[in-house]
């Protein structure tokens, strides 16, 4: 069985309508929330995708609002999903994915504990799929040997088989 790990670009197709949304909320809607994964520091990037978006007039006052007010509940005071923090111990691992990589901090950071995470849920017989569409985070994920799925270029077919029964 696959958990699912959305980073802050897969989390804000969730609250902003763009290529790959659709996809992203049959991940939210149709995965149990003990099979969801998220960094705080998502959230955080995905608000400032948020305030962007409504300052270059991309998404109304109305629709930021909103989407902030759905974030907070689905997200911030959610009690099934895994929010996860991260240490300085995290970050000081992860400086090697930037070099390696070519990957920025916050990508690194999502590289190393999505890797932590994957290799608790294999030790149980299950495994982690890496939700972004950021391609060098993908790419590197890869890499890493981690099963990625991109909202934007993969199709529903290939999310069916992530998710199973």
């Amino acid at each position: 069985m696959h958990s699912f790990f959305l980073d802050g670009s897969a989390l804000a197709k969730r609250y902003v309508p763009e290529n790959g949304s659709a996809l992203v909320d049959v991940i939210l809607d149709s995965v149990a929330e003990q099979r969801i994964y998220l960094l705080n520091i998502g959230y955080a990037e995905v608000a400032s995708v948020l305030v962007r978006k409504k300052n270059a007039g991309g998404i109304s006052a109305a629709l930021f609002n909103q989407a902030l007010l759905n974030l907070e509940r689905e997200v911030i005071r959610s009690l099934g999903k895994h929010l996860l923090s991260f240490d300085n111990s995290v970050a000081s691992d992860a400086l090697a994915f930037i070099v390696k990589h070519a990957i920025n901090s916050t990508d690194a950071i999502v590289l190393r504990v999505a890797l932590d995470i994957a290799q608790l849920l294999r030790d149980g017989g299950n495994d982690l799929v890496l939700v972004a569409s950021d391609q060098r985070l993908l790419r590197a994920a890869q890499a890493e040997g981690l099963v990625t799925f991109n909202p934007e270029s993969q199709d529903q077919a290939a999310l069916a088989v992530l998710i199973g029964p």
